[in-house]
């Protein structure tokens, strides 16, 4: 496994590359898993303008102005993290790459760098404004169409899909987050994916519907871009070992076509360092599991990227708003509520039954999407025959 691209290159390409410890494995997925999804979703979007299911928004920018406090500020905050924590990391790199994590989460780093990079990006704005500057600043109309919005919903869901992911991830680990707060709080792993989608969506469509996006076509435009998102995501929960895996597997392999790996795995290097050492493995990440696991994010890859292409092929014949998510809650609330019956969870007590909290979601997700389809299929009939 690969806590962090370091070991990726070291294994792959037989190249030790220190600096490359400080890109996280698991967040290199991720970040190509939201730039997946954003260029689908920005397709998908342009189809549906084309045929005239979703409209811009006039809206008035001002132009010619000089630069504002905001605007400064922003700079200079963002120039100062940078100098302050990348520089400082780079010019005490051989202590920094012994913790990269802690580094990052910690008050150390360079403080000469971050106010001369803070004062550098102010005076660069401040300057690229002045010089773009007018002496009567004049407003100008403009339509911005849905696609056009497409890296405000992706940073959103950054934002709220992280602090979903979060909150769901230690309800759900309630008495490891209650042992070390800080540590569940601002660890690398343990994000649930549902909390994530949850929060996100949230605050999503609240955003859509201020701007005037009809929210069936802006979901049913994600629906695909969702589905492609999490299964490259789970790319990061796999390759990094971030604890996201089965239960014991022991038992020897019965498909000779399969290789042990996809039946059994012990994931090495595993980023949560769970398990027994590695037997002279010198290092942060030198824990295997002891006993072999069902190795499920992969088998989430491999059913998420088949889904995804399921929901592209049909897309198009399907053009009742607000179907094509609800096939979406419901193909990926069956795929999850399966795939947890050979994965590590929390189960809670309820009424006699054990179910984890995926599966209650997943469970969710299946009649919210039937419901949504009848729903769907209702009001297009009923506007049809109006």
């Amino acid at each position: 496994m690969y806590p962090n691209l370091y070991y990726a290159f070291k294994d792959l390409f037989g190249a030790e590359l220190p600096f490359l410890k400080i890109f996280q494995t698991f967040g290199f997925f991720v970040a190509i898993a939201f730039l997946a999804a954003a260029y689908v979703l920005t397709v998908e979007l342009r189809r549906r303008e084309r045929l005239g299911w979703l409209q811009g928004v006039q809206e008035t920018i001002e132009t010619g102005k000089a630069a504002t406090a905001p605007e400064l500020v922003w700079n200079g905050v963002l120039g100062f993290l940078l100098g302050f924590k990348v520089i400082g990391a780079l010019l005490d790199w051989g202590t920094v790459s012994q913790d990269v994590q802690g580094f990052v989460m910690s008050g150390q780093g360079n403080w000469i760098a971050g106010i001369v990079l803070g004062a550098g990006l102010v005076w660069l704005k401040y300057n690229d404004k002045k010089k773009k500057a007018t002496a009567a600043p004049k407003k100008e109309t403009i339509v911005v169409m849905p696609h056009q919005r497409v890296p405000d919903f992706t940073v959103m869901a950054a934002i709220a899909g992280l602090i979903g992911a979060k909150i769901f991830h230690n309800l759900e680990n309630w008495n490891d987050f209650v042992q070390d707060p800080w540590g569940s709080l601002i660890s690398f792993s343990g994000l649930t994916f549902y909390g994530g989608l949850i929060v996100a969506a949230i605050v999503i469509i609240r955003y859509a519907n201020k701007k005037h996006i009809n929210t069936f076509h802006l979901i049913d435009s994600a629906a695909p871009a969702l589905m492609l998102a999490y299964g490259v995501g789970r790319m990061g929960c796999h390759f990094a070992g971030d604890g996201d895996w089965g239960i014991n597997n022991p038992r020897p392999n019965p498909f000779s076509w399969l290789p042990n790996w996809a039946w059994a795995y012990n994931y090495p290097h595993n980023v949560v360092n769970e398990g027994i050492p590695i037997p002279g493995c010198d290092g942060k990440y030198c824990h295997m599991l002891a006993v072999p696991v069902y190795p499920t994010a992969l088998y989430e890859i491999i059913v998420c990227i088949l889904l995804f292409l399921v929901l592209w092929s049909i897309r198009k014949k399907i053009t009742i708003p607000g179907v094509i998510f609800g096939i979406y809650l419901m193909l990926n609330g069956i795929e999850r509520f399966f795939i947890e019956k050979i994965r590590v969870n929390t189960r809670y007590s309820i009424f006699g039954f054990h179910p984890t909290q995926a599966e209650i979601i997943s469970s969710l997700m299946v009649i919210g999407g039937a419901v949504l389809i009848w729903y769907s299929r209702k009001v297009y009939s009923a506007k049809t025959t109006s």
